[in-house]
């Protein structure tokens, strides 16, 4: 069993549909706690810890795109034979894209879609906070608050910023390594959702994914900022939920035709 798994690493479960879920840039697994309750029996969620915190505080983080995706997919990989769909979250958007263009690389099962939300395409550039040049660590604690990113609990303990601070510049370097990924699709579909008051990627920016896939794709805009999986939970979930629906039938292993579904929500 993986340790980026709290629970089952095997593919099968009663022919469920798993939802694989990355964290934002200092998030871990516990950012999608609730969400199976929330979804229901149909689908599987299958949270992701990746290392250096929460649960793994004492395992090395990984600062490379590229060094972490061959990691996941080798520890990953059984659980990654049976029908699934990959969620990621802004920094967990990148890392979901890149692991499912590594795995078509190597002819691996692909995911049934890529469900992105509230991150650029990769070839664009980056916003300043991502990209490195944040070096005073009042400014980084600005910036994350301004987006939403910090909750009050932890503006108010000194201690706990000063032991989630090393977490997110080394996830901010990793996403300075975006450049690493190809501008090559997948036969993927991708559904993409954007915060209509993101003040760090604008909806035009999330709709550049659409270059990434040679399936169909379709992009969401929902109320709130950066951090609306949190801000409009309830909202978002909704939305998730309507796309998941497409896939939740995993008896044949394929992907669902959009064009007969219904048009792109925009």
């Amino acid at each position: 069993m993986t340790r980026y798994l709290r629970r089952g690493g095997s593919a099968a479960d009663g022919g469920r549909l798993r939802m694989f879920c990355f964290p934002y840039a200092g998030g871990g697994a516990s950012a999608y706690a609730g969400w199976q309750r929330r979804l229901g029996a149909a689908v599987d969620v299958q949270p992701v810890q990746l290392p250096g915190r929460e649960g793994r505080m004492a395992d090395p983080r990984f600062t490379d795109l590229r060094a972490l995706v061959d990691d996941l997919d080798e520890q990953l990989g059984p659980a990654l034979e049976g029908p699934h769909v990959l969620y990621g979250h802004s920094m967990g958007a990148l890392i979901a894209f890149a692991l499912a263009q590594r795995r078509h690389a190597r002819g691996r099962q692909l995911p049934l879609a890529l469900l992105l939300s509230a991150h650029r395409a990769p070839h664009l550039p980056p916003p300043a906070i991502t990209n490195g040049r944040v070096s005073d660590d009042g400014e980084l604690i600005r910036g994350l608050a301004e987006l939403g990113g910090l909750p009050r609990a932890l503006l108010d303990r000194p201690e706990w910023l000063a032991a989630l601070l090393p977490v997110v510049r080394g996830d901010l370097l990793l996403c300075a390594s975006s450049g690493n990924v190809e501008r090559a699709p997948v036969p993927v579909p991708v559904h993409t959702f954007a915060g209509v008051d993101d003040r760090l990627v604008t909806v035009r920016e999330i709709r550049e994914w659409s270059a990434y896939t040679t399936r169909e794709s379709e992009n969401r805009v929902l109320p709130g900022g950066h951090f609306f999986i949190r801000e409009q939970e309830a909202v978002f979930l909704e939305h998730l939920t309507g796309v998941l629906r497409r896939y939740e039938d995993v008896s044949g292993f394929q992907p669902l035709d959009l064009d007969l579904v219904g048009a792109p929500a925009d």
